[in-house]
């Protein structure tokens, strides 16, 4: 379904833009070192709450898709909740894939 963010996820993961699990995209989200933090669907309540309350406290959006073993294999890792997009032209063009599979 969501084809086209998983391929900009892995072209974003080899440009090393890109930060993944719970700790480093949290660390990434205060640094203010990332434009887009992506959370996986089947993650767990604490990490979705946890994320959307630092997301909107440092005003990084946030984007809500796939599951934890889909988004570990688009950027060739095992299972990620949590990933953290740190170049905003990745940011914009998955935001805007995003939207259009909707």
């Amino acid at each position: 379904m969501h084809n086209k963010v998983y391929s900009l996820l892995g072209l974003c993961q080899r440009a090393s833009r890109l930060v993944s699990g719970e700790f480093m995209t949290e660390k990434a989200v205060k640094d203010k070192s990332v434009q887009l933090v992506v959370v996986a669907n089947d993650a767990s309540g604490n990490t979705k709450k946890l994320f959307n309350n630092i997301c909107n406290t440092h005003n990084v959006p946030l984007l809500s898709f796939g599951t934890k073993d889909e988004l570990g294999r688009a950027i060739g890792k095992e299972i990620r909740a949590s990933i953290g997009v740190m170049d905003e032209g990745f940011a914009k063009a998955i935001q805007k894939a995003y939207q259009y599979n909707k």
